[in-house]
């Protein structure tokens, strides 16, 4: 299983950016779906994270501004970023619980990351 992150960048402060990543390999199903970020010098944090039901959770840093979705068709979650601010620059990493054909069981899987820096 393999997931692969894009759509990062350099933004100016209140631009957009929309992350995407994409699992592949041999999936059976996919439960939760998230974003984290980690930001120079600071612990890998919970940006967004999604059910296969669409039930989303949020950090409070990000609420309002920042949207998570997904398409368990093509087994990729995406992040709307709207007003960044140049805290929110980090690399940011997408994760996936999921099932496999290897294995049999659930687990999670990272993607390789994607930076996002916000500046004027």
């Amino acid at each position: 299983v393999q997931l692969q992150a894009f759509g990062g960048g350099l933004v100016q402060p209140g631009g957009s950016l929309r992350l995407s990543c994409a699992a592949s390999g041999s999936i059976i199903s996919i439960r939760d779906m998230g974003w984290y970020r980690q930001a120079p010098g600071k612990q890998r944090e919970l940006v967004a994270a999604i059910t296969s039901g669409g039930n989303r959770n949020y950090a409070d840093s990000v609420k309002g501004r920042f949207t998570i979705s997904r398409d368990n068709a093509k087994n990729t979650v995406y992040l709307q970023m709207n007003t960044l601010k140049p805290e929110d620059t980090a690399i940011y990493y997408c994760k996936a619980d999921v099932l496999s054909r290897r294995t049999y069981y659930f687990s999670d899987y990272w993607g390789q990351g994607t930076v996002v820096t916000v500046s004027s």
